[in-house]
């Protein structure tokens, strides 16, 4: 786990995790791009919900510019290497982790931008433990990614302390721990933001 991500994150991502995506890297790069356009979409979304504060608009504006970009790189490295783009089903780690959010304010922008805190904490975690593991073509990108995503978690991090400063550390650690159970639990599918791959039924263990 990266020391910036310590103190965030409850658990860090599992070898088998890192081993299937590194294999499976076609699918990632799918999967990554969608992700980067969430992310900026995401940005966008909270500077419409709270237009009176200018500092997250602000941040959030160059956040978003920048997640954009990294759409950008994406599929452009896609491209690069033949990988088609193609529709992929939603998993269950943004939806899980919406889902525990509070509804009413003040604690539903608190929740967003926790949650904003927690994806781009595990983002950068996930491309450091890639590193490693990844094909030659896809590392400059990835080792790029990995410092830009350490910033953006530090921004949404920031944001939800100015929003409430005697809330945000105990709500992040029952978030964190939540977030920590999706991101460890074996998964039916494979995506950026997602536990291990369910192993087959009948699978040999030895």
């Amino acid at each position: 786990m990266s020391e910036a991500a310590e103190g965030i994150l409850r658990a860090p991502t599992p070898p088998a995790w890192v081993a299937a995506a590194a294999a499976r890297w076609q699918e990632l790069l799918i999967d990554h791009a969608n992700c980067e356009k969430k992310a900026a979409s995401t940005a966008l979304a909270l500077m419409f919900a709270y237009p009176e504060d200018r500092a997250l608009a602000a941040q959030l504006s160059r956040l978003a510019r920048e997640e954009l970009r990294h759409f950008e790189q994406v599929v452009s490295l896609m491209e690069s290497l033949g990988v088609p783009f193609a529709r992929q089903r939603p998993g269950r780690y943004a939806g899980e982790l919406r889902a525990a959010l509070r509804t009413a304010e003040p604690g539903r922008k608190l929740d967003l931008l926790l949650m904003g805190t927690l994806i781009e904490a595990r983002s950068a975690e996930r491309f450091r433990a890639l590193l490693p593991a990844l094909p030659a073509p896809l590392l400059p990108l990835y080792a790029s990614l990995a410092h830009s995503e350490a910033r953006h978690f530090a921004v949404y991090l920031e944001l939800a302390r100015v929003a409430a400063p005697g809330d945000w550390r105990a709500r992040l650690t029952e978030l964190a721990t939540l977030e920590a159970d999706l991101s460890v639990r074996p998964d039916n599918t494979l995506r950026f933001h997602s536990g291990p791959p369910q192993e087959p039924h009948g699978a040999a263990h030895g």
